[in-house]
């Protein structure tokens, strides 16, 4: 289970930048960032039309908000997952 080279700690790659990271990440599985993205517009629409949401109490606004980002971060991670198994089963040229 130990490291074969005697480090305890895990050693990190300096030269790496979390824009660099993210960017390897994102081509790795694209549907994060998309998650991510919807995630941000579904709460930023939300709070754009919290002024105008007319007789709707706050607390059912801000459920259905939670609900829409939610619902939108996972489908984003089921077409991600969806994508990945296509990837692997599918489009792996067979040996």
């Amino acid at each position: 289970m130990a490291s074969t080279s005697g480090d305890v700690l895990p050693t990190y790659d300096v030269g790496d930048t979390q824009t660099s990271k993210f960017i390897r990440k994102s081509k790795e599985s694209p549907f994060v960032p998309i998650g991510m993205a919807g995630f941000v517009g579904v709460v930023a629409y939300g709070l754009y039309r919290l002024k105008s949401r007319g007789n709707t109490k706050l607390s059912v606004h801000l459920i259905h908000m939670r609900v829409g980002a939610q619902g939108f971060v996972v489908g984003a991670m089921t077409c991600g997952v969806l994508y990945s198994m296509y990837r692997e089963y599918l489009a792996k040229p067979s040996e």
